[in-house]
């Protein structure tokens, strides 16, 4: 249901990809970051850190979801023995 309401939105797999490797790129450059900029140390870069790279396989997972929701039902269960037709 989430799928389909986020597919008819015009969101495809491919910018739920996009969004899990920029979100990775994303975690390196916020830990760097906070790294160099902040007095508080390692612990708080850590902690953006994970934060945002906690957003990948989300992304990732939507993307799956979205992939196979993308793909018509034919192709889903082509390759399933118990759906082939056995009547030749």
């Amino acid at each position: 249901m989430i799928v389909k309401k986020l597919y008819e939105a015009g969101l495809r797999s491919e910018h739920a990809y996009a969004a899990a490797f920029a979100s990775i790129g994303l975690s390196f450059a916020s830990w760097m970051a906070s790294a160099k900029m902040e007095a508080s140390g390692v612990d708080r870069a850590d902690r953006w850190g994970i934060f945002v790279g906690e957003w990948a396989p989300t992304f990732f997972g939507l993307g799956l979801a979205l992939a196979r929701y993308e793909q018509p039902a034919a192709e889903l269960y082509a390759d399933d023995p118990r759906l082939q037709d056995t009547r030749s």
